[in-house]
């Protein structure tokens, strides 16, 4: 059997869902595309997306969990982001927001860190 599966979503546990649309819309221009809370108010799915492709970043609250930090162990997965236009620029913005969190000189590119400190790695678009 050979299975042709396709990217729906990735899925992070954010502590704050406020501050992570925030964050996620004013770094990244990601938006929300749509949501599910839970009838007892136990959770709250919100998915995130590029308005180009049909990738989905999904953010999940949890009310039993809410302001507490997560252990990211080593934190060695990541999300990859593309952006168009003037990398430099685009750079200089994320450190002004101070959220960039480890820059690859000889490789030239950087991440940068969510309110969770989950990393998001940002490169040219080409």
């Amino acid at each position: 059997m050979e299975i042709k599966s396709r990217f729906d979503h990735f899925n992070i546990n954010v502590s704050d869902l406020a501050r992570s649309l925030d964050f996620y819309d004013r770094a990244l221009g990601l938006r929300e595309t749509g949501r599910k809370e839970a009838a007892d108010g136990s959770f709250v799915l919100v998915y995130l997306g590029d308005g180009q492709t049909g990738f989905r970043l999904e953010l999940t609250w949890l009310r039993d969990h809410a302001g507490t930090p997560y252990e990211l162990g080593e934190n060695e997965s990541h999300l990859c982001v593309r952006v168009p236009g003037d990398y430099a620029a685009v750079r200089e913005y994320h450190r002004g927001m101070g959220c960039i969190a480890y820059e690859n000189h000889d490789m030239g590119l950087y991440f940068i860190a969510d309110p969770d400190d989950y990393w998001i790695e940002v490169l040219p678009a080409k």
